[in-house]
């Protein structure tokens, strides 16, 4: 067995690059002689310290912390060590199950969104939606995914856009009545830690494929409904992103739900 290794053969024996283990030199963990040419040699005593190195990065220990325990190596220490790091990794396991539900839900929402009705006019009951809400008068597009971005960094690690269904826009119901479609007055994203809420109650539904801006076309839809059927349309015109451009870049496969909460006629 040779005695001493070059930079590169411990580099490839270790899938380390060099200036890792010029680093792991600087931080003392490595000694490598010198050896012709003034080249770094490394011996034995170099390799064990490789193979501990080698298995605390894959268990994604810092490098301060495996300097610390290479200077003072015992079973007691070992033991803390990886009892410690198994708490990790159960933190780990459990952020990796809440992000396979996350993903599940995102597919089931895709999956509903190819089979939804369109449309037609549908009555949903809903309990109070909790939610976050921003309330900031926008007209574009563009303005809409500066307000969306906001709502999304009310909570990092759990809110998302792809495969989203609880993302929206607040229509005032006067500005629907006038047929001022793009006067906005805000945007929400359905979430049960969110400080707002949406009423609970019936609300109408419709939704469409296509561009998400055809309230001229299905907003008279819900109120011919709600007149049809001695409804009174309250509250905003809730506009639902099921598909956009985050999802698909056809527009053809974007769709949009509209909601608003109804009250019975007193006539």
């Amino acid at each position: 067995m040779k005695q001493f290794y070059k930079i590169g053969e411990i580099s490839r024996l270790y899938e380390i690059g060099p200036d890792s283990l010029r680093y792991y030199e600087e931080l003392g963990l490595l000694e490598p002689r010198r050896g012709a040419n003034n080249y770094r040699m490394y011996g034995l005593d170099d390799l064990w310290r490789l193979n501990v190195i080698r298995d605390l990065r894959r268990l994604d220990f810092p490098m301060e912390k495996i300097q610390k325990y290479m200077s003072h190596r015992s079973i007691d220490s070992t033991k803390a060590l990886l009892t410690e790091e198994l708490s990790v990794i159960n933190e780990h396991i459990e952020s990796l199950k809440q992000l396979k539900e996350n993903v599940c839900e995102r597919l089931i929402t895709l999956d509903e969104a190819q089979s939804r009705p369109l449309g037609n006019v549908v009555e949903k009951d809903f309990r109070k939606r909790a939610c976050h809400m921003i309330l900031h008068p926008f007209h574009e597009d563009e303005e809409m995914d500066m307000l969306i971005k906001q709502l999304l960094n009310k909570d990092k690690n759990n809110l998302y856009i792809i495969g989203n269904n609880r993302i929206g826009s607040l229509l005032p119901l006067s500005k629907a009545t006038a047929e001022k479609y793009q006067d906005y007055e805000g945007v929400f994203i359905i979430d049960k830690n969110g400080d707002s809420t949406l009423e609970a109650g019936r609300y109408l539904s419709i939704s469409y494929h296509g561009d998400s801006h055809q309230h001229s076309d299905y907003f008279p839809k819900l109120a011919d409904y709600a007149a049809a059927h001695k409804l009174t349309l309250t509250g905003a015109v809730l506009e639902f992103l099921w598909v956009d451009i985050h999802q698909a870049s056809d527009i053809n496969e974007h769709i949009t739900e509209l909601q608003i909460r109804v009250e019975k006629s007193d006539l």
